[in-house]
């Protein structure tokens, strides 16, 4: 009975055992059920969360009688803002966006020129503001858009009395008893007929006077009876007899660069330039493959810094002439939708004013998905010579993958054609 009793008690521990590892095993089930249910939603959640929006800045408006420049107000974007003709900006041109969601600089306004600031009207004449344009109000005796010479029949001052091939004696005739005397055209009567003499008119100085039509582009010679214009060294005189046109002296052949260099015509000039690629520095070098191009040799796959150097440099040269009005699209770049066979092209890009002098003149602007153009947003007087370099990072995903760098060089004339 003992020996009974034995196996019963572990045919019962047996049973115990089953049943306890069949309620384990339900367990660990009901345990990776609610652990999975737990993942499902939380990665429903996570994706449902919305994204921190990025910091921003106000929109900007532009400012009445002007117009703005750049349409992003993301931190470190930047604004820019011109005035229509006829006015001046107040306050900031450049305002970049802060961290702290605020712009920098002062709101810009633009404020109409006042033509009677710089005093035109001589000899006690009095200045009227019009649109676009002043009147000078004149005291008896004197005439003129700037009061500027005498209202009298003596010869004008504007013409030319102590040179004799400027004088010729007048036509007379006897008509119904009474002499009458006239000049050719481009003289004027001095004195009175029959003793008067006839003495060139100065037109140059008639036209510069009265405010009429410009007679030359640059310069104007007076003539007897006439006048004719001169263009400075460098340029030409076109068919119209008026408008000065460059002379090209790198195509004609009439510089004097040497072989190692490139001749690149400007306005009334040309200059000899030879680009160099920037030096060696640390792992990340450039070999020259075009006159004007530079390429970066390959990197180790561990630097970062090399990968993050510019990977082409280009070099550019634009003459531009003195006071181009603005805006102006002066250069563009950007790169085809596909890059090199069997590579896929950047899906953004992002563009830039990296360096250079002058850069409040100018701004970089999207034209296209893949394409971006500067432009001139405040005139430049001549003569000057301008560096600006203009950078374009490629972006797969959002990763960055090369930039490339264009350094332009504008040569600014000193003439306004």
């Amino acid at each position: 009975q003992s020996c009974l009793s034995r196996q019963q008690l572990l045919a019962a521990i047996r049973q115990m055992q089953q049943l306890l590892k069949g309620q384990e095993t339900r367990f660990s089930e009901g345990l990776r059920a609610v652990r999975s249910r737990l993942s499902t939603i939380h990665a429903s959640l996570a994706r449902a969360a919305p994204q921190p929006p990025a910091p921003s800045c106000p929109a900007l408006q532009a400012p009445a009688d002007g117009r703005k420049f750049g349409t992003k107000y993301l931190v470190d974007h930047e604004v820019h803002f011109a005035c229509d003709p006829g006015f001046q900006l107040l306050g900031s041109s450049t305002r970049m966006c802060q961290a702290n969601g605020s712009w920098t600089g002062q709101e810009p306004r633009c404020a109409e020129i006042s033509e009677c600031s710089s005093s035109p009207c001589q000899n006690g004449g009095t200045c009227l503001e019009g649109p676009d344009h002043f009147k000078c109000l004149c005291p008896p005796q004197w005439t003129g858009t700037s009061c500027q010479y005498r209202a009298q029949t003596a010869p004008p001052a504007w013409s030319v009395t102590d040179d004799p091939a400027f004088s010729r004696q007048p036509r007379c005739a006897q008509i119904a008893q009474t002499q009458q005397c006239s000049c050719d055209p481009g003289f004027h009567m001095s004195g009175t007929a029959p003793d008067g003499i006839c003495q060139d008119l100065n037109e140059c100085e008639v036209y510069q006077q009265e405010g009429g039509p410009r007679l030359c582009a640059h310069a104007c010679v007076n003539i007897p009876g006439s006048f004719r214009c001169s263009c400075p060294a460098g340029y030409a005189l076109l068919g119209d007899g008026k408008s000065c046109e460059d002379i090209d002296e790198c195509s004609l052949s009439q510089d004097n660069c040497t072989s190692g260099s490139t001749c690149i015509n400007t306005g009334g000039s040309f200059q000899c330039v030879t680009p160099q690629c920037p030096p060696a520095s640390g792992n990340v070098s450039y070999v020259k493959t075009s006159p004007f191009q530079c390429e970066r040799n390959p990197c180790p796959m561990e630097s970062r810094w090399c990968h993050q150097a510019p990977k082409t440099i280009s070099f550019h040269y634009l003459p531009l002439p003195s006071r181009l009005r603005a805006p102006a699209p002066l250069f563009r770049m950007g790169t085809a939708a596909a890059a090199a066979a069997g590579r896929a092209g950047p899906d953004s890009l992002r563009f830039g004013i990296a360096g250079g002098s002058e850069r409040g003149h100018f701004v970089v602007q999207r034209s296209g998905r893949h394409s971006a153009e500067l432009l001139l947003v405040r005139s430049l007087p001549g003569p000057r010579t301008v560096r600006l370099d203009v950078d374009m990072a490629e972006y797969v995903d959002r990763v960055f993958q090369a930039k490339h760098l264009s350094k332009i060089t504008l040569f600014v004339s000193p003439y306004e054609f």
